[in-house]
């Protein structure tokens, strides 16, 4: 006689759940609470920093230097009877200034005259009180003097004296003990120089020799000063001063020996500089020009 097996056990197996079923459950209660846990401290984290200055700052990179035009390698070559051979500098240059063109600084509630003489840092308060757009310094581009374009076009180009914008990227401190007994003085400006590169002997008849090759070498900056005046920082940030302007230096390479690579090294001179051949930006930088006939 066959056994016959209970109805009752059959409904019983079919309403358990599988094992697998129970198991992936698991898992996702799991990791839900971990992804709960996570976005719990990362929402706590936020609300300790703030979005206007960093909490910690023990790494922060030196002041970096850099020039306009913006080229590849850092080579600036050109013909100055042919204007195909210089004008992509000029047009670089003439892009970079769009923004310090009087036009584009009306507006009073955004820019205001911070005087044409250098003078000390221009605090605007707490970085995370008031919020709202902080005014900033206009930067009039008459400063440049004769590479400001209003008188040039050309930028000193075509004439066989190429100019070049130098820019600083992070806020300096002017309390350096290096600096060169050329430089002219004052305690409100970051001093800048531009000299031929030595070479890796450094010896002092290379460093003459670079000397004739370079020649005259004008700076023009605010107040007459070849540097960077303090008041244009501290920079409070794209958030409060969306519409900031970096201080300019404008340099001119006035007689260039002609079909001459001329390397030139352009030097900062500040107490939170410092320099490394590894990264050629980083409170200096290198150009080679060469003026062809």
């Amino acid at each position: 006689m066959t056994a016959q097996r209970d109805p009752a056990l059959d409904v019983g197996v079919a309403t358990e759940p599988p094992d697998l079923f129970k198991i992936l459950l698991f898992y996702v209660i799991f990791y839900g609470c971990l992804a709960g846990i996570f976005i719990g401290t990362i929402q706590v984290m936020l609300l300790t920093i703030s979005e206007f200055k960093p909490t910690y700052q023990d790494r922060v990179a030196p002041p970096g230097l850099t020039q306009i035009p913006q080229i590849q390698k850092t080579e600036i070559s050109f013909r100055p009877q042919e204007s195909k051979t210089y004008q992509p500098y000029v047009t670089n240059i003439v892009r970079f200034l769009e923004k310090y063109k009087d036009a584009a600084q009306r507006d009073d509630m955004i820019f205001e005259d911070c005087g044409s003489v250098p003078s000390e840092y221009k605090e605007r308060g707490p970085y995370d009180s008031d919020p709202g757009e902080r005014k900033v310094c206009r930067f009039k581009l008459e400063w440049l003097g004769n590479c400001s374009g209003i008188n040039d076009d050309s930028y000193g180009y075509k004439d066989g004296k190429p100019c070049v914008i130098i820019k600083l990227n992070r806020p300096p401190k002017n309390e350096s003990s290096e600096t060169s007994a050329v430089l002219k003085y004052n305690p409100y400006v970051l001093p800048v120089q531009c000299t031929g590169k030595v070479g890796s002997r450094g010896a002092e008849r290379e460093r003459d020799e670079d000397k004739e090759k370079i020649g005259t070498v004008e700076y023009f900056g605010l107040g007459g000063h070849a540097g960077f005046p303090l008041q244009y920082y501290p920079y409070y940030g794209k958030l409060l001063q969306p519409k900031y302007l970096q201080p300019l230096l404008a340099v001119q390479f006035t007689n260039l020996t002609v079909d001459t690579e001329v390397r030139i090294e352009c030097k900062a001179f500040g107490e939170n500089i410092g320099y490394s051949e590894k990264d050629r930006f980083q409170g200096r930088f290198d150009v080679k020009i060469e003026v062809k006939s």
